[in-house]
């Protein structure tokens, strides 16, 4: 099979879909590899690397003419969803909820498209999503702090205070990977953590893990609304699985907060969890709504992107072998978890909570690999 990988095109996007060593284990497989001139530059991997793994260097319109198996990072680009053909396979992060306009092209295509985020192992999982998770949740203290700053619009609040001046109180909204990487670090930063979950499992798993070090409370809308007016920083970490991240603090609520306080929305991807959240940049991430500041990046592991792409490049690649080794069919049949990610095939939705967010019928994923 023929595996593409093009230069990623989406605003500040350093990341690149294929490692070169993940090319060196396609390659041998008896796969041939096609990467676009430059693709890796952002992460740190010149095109001798790829070279020197077997992989040839080429033109962007080679890598969508030929190959079957086009891998990146970031859902297509109108321009990209442009060149995908029938019967080409694509193996990317797509987030569909929130995007009509990408699912309509997917459909037109006629591709067969596989979701990162909705691929699920044994343990009810999300492990192509828990890498850029684990990034995302670890930057979202960073980001915050930063925001934080007077300069930038934020409180002026340090987040781990100093001698005889509290800490800045710190809000994460879920529990599951995100919110446990944010959480660790905000408090290895010295800020004061509170963390809400709807899992009860969930939130005395962290009460052991962190032996104090934070605050864990079950998370209901009363809940958030008493915590708000102190918080300094409130992160965002829910998700559906596929579907379009709940809206958890209206505008008005804004209202409750201190001026300048900060809102990071990580499920940005997935709409966002703020009902003033919008998607931003890297080169023009932070805005401001009623006194409010809000972070609202929608590629947060892109601003790391050489540990980001070995962290995915390291969770893709057993699924990457399996669709080029075995083709999509046979690879998504013998494996559920695998096959859980297929979103789109020949003009039809298959993940049903895609279907569902976007108002679209659903065809089984079962029924689109038995052809």
């Amino acid at each position: 099979m023929r595996i593409g990988c093009p230069k990623e095109i989406k605003p500040q996007e350093f990341r690149v879909g294929l490692t070169p060593g993940a090319a060196r284990e396609a390659v041998a497989h008896g796969h041939e590899v096609v990467v676009e001139r430059g693709a890796g530059l952002g992460a740190g991997f010149d095109d001798a690397a790829y070279e020197a793994a077997g992989a040839r260097i080429v033109p962007v319109d080679e890598v969508w003419q030929t190959a079957d198996l086009i891998v990146k990072v970031k859902e297509p680009q109108a321009p990209e969803r442009a060149r995908l053909r029938e019967g080409q396979v694509l193996f990317t992060y797509l987030h569909l909820a929130p995007d009509p306009d990408q699912a309509r092209d997917l459909m037109a295509s006629g591709a067969t498209c596989i979701a990162y985020e909705t691929v699920t192992d044994a343990r009810g999982g999300l492990p192509l999503l828990a890498p850029m998770s684990e990034v995302a949740g670890r930057l979202a203290p960073q980001v915050g702090a930063w925001t934080l700053q007077k300069a930038n619009g934020g409180r002026g609040v340090l987040l781990g205070g100093i001698p005889g001046v509290r800490p800045a109180r710190v809000l994460v909204i879920g529990g599951g990977v995100v919110g446990t990487a944010a959480a660790r670090v905000a408090a290895g930063m010295g800020a004061h953590v509170t963390v809400l979950d709807r899992s009860l499992p969930r939130l005395s798993y962290l009460d052991d893990v962190f032996m104090g070090r934070l605050t864990t409370q079950y998370s209901t809308a009363s809940a958030i609304a008493d915590l708000l007016p102190e918080a300094d920083l409130v992160i965002g970490a829910v998700l559906i699985p596929g579907a379009a991240a709940p809206k958890l603090i209206t505008r008005a609520q804004l209202g409750l907060m201190p001026p300048g306080a900060v809102l990071v929305d990580v499920a940005i991807d997935q709409g966002g969890c703020f009902e003033t959240s919008r998607p931003t940049t890297h080169e023009d991430p932070i805005y401001e709504v009623d006194g409010i500041m809000h972070y609202c990046v929608a590629n947060m592991p892109g601003a790391v992107p050489r540990t980001s792409t070995q962290g995915l490049g390291n969770a893709t690649l057993p699924f990457l072998l399996a669709l080029a080794d075995k083709g999509w069919r046979r690879a998504c049949a013998e494996d559920p978890h695998l096959r859980a990610g297929l979103n789109v095939h020949a003009g039809a939705i298959t993940h049903p909570a895609v279907a569902e967010a976007l108002g679209l019928p659903l065809t089984e994923a079962e029924k689109a690999v038995a052809g």
